[in-house]
């Protein structure tokens, strides 16, 4: 495994936990980032705060949704090309593909078991 930076934006934290513990399952060669708002994410990464190699963003948010921060992500020049995996409740085909034609890379509906998650991340990141 190649040792990775990886942002997670979502806005519940009891996400952000199981998404870390889930992480440490796979690997320890990990530098992790999260957000609850994905605009201070957005602001971070544009005056590199923070760098990262890939992206999970979940689309329900309040302030800023997901879909307007890939909006926002693929007009910066320095930070366009970071892959954004969507990680989110909905299954709906038309929002996956509406994500996709926004440029995520890939889009994985939140599993209701932790080892699902953790197989989904090993075959990511591995």
């Amino acid at each position: 495994m190649q040792y990775y930076k990886i942002l997670l934006i979502d806005d519940d934290k009891e996400d952000h936990e199981i998404f870390l513990d889930s992480l440490n399952c796979v690997s320890n060669e990990f530098q992790f980032y999260s957000f609850t708002n994905a605009s201070k994410a957005l602001k971070s990464l544009r005056v590199k705060e923070i760098e990262a190699d890939v992206i999970f963003l979940d689309l329900n948010m309040p302030i800023m949704s997901g879909q307007e921060f890939l909006l926002g992500l693929k007009k910066e020049e320095n930070i366009q090309d970071i892959p954004v995996i969507i990680f989110s409740t909905s299954s709906d085909p038309q929002t996956i593909q509406i994500t996709k034609d926004l440029g995520a890379a890939n889009f994985i509906t939140k599993p209701d078991r932790f080892d699902k998650l953790v197989d989904i991340l090993k075959s990511i990141l591995l």
